[in-house]
């Protein structure tokens, strides 16, 4: 039960790398002020990476990577369209369903795990 655990952990972290990237471009388009949105976007960035790294610990480097990225892009785009009226055409939906299936599939694969030396 303390790998399930571990993955589960692994794969929240990577979900919160995905959002605080979001977040990052978020700020970048919603602050004029160049300070301000330069310091948000480097604090975002660094906890992004921060999470990255830690949901690397429970996962395969693929899966953490993907993980990531998937969140990243249906948070972005979904931000773009309720927060700044930015459209959103049919085939990103499309695009948006094959990535959650690809994740879907690839967190249930058996992907051989590596040793952790911690």
């Amino acid at each position: 039960m303390e790998n399930k655990d571990r993955e589960s952990k692994g794969y929240a972290w990577a979900i919160a790398a995905g959002f605080t990237a979001a977040l990052a471009a978020i700020f970048a388009k919603i602050f004029s002020s160049q300070i301000v949105k330069y310091s948000l976007v480097i604090m975002f960035n660094m906890t992004m990476w921060g999470c990255y790294v830690n949901s690397l610990r429970a996962l395969s480097s693929l899966q953490a990577t993907v993980t990531n990225f998937a969140t990243n892009f249906l948070s972005s785009g979904l931000a773009g369209f309720f927060l700044f009226g930015e459209a959103l055409p049919t085939k990103w939906f499309a695009g948006a369903a094959l990535i959650v299936v690809g994740v879907f599939i690839l967190t249930k694969s058996s992907i051989e795990k590596k040793e952790n030396i911690d």
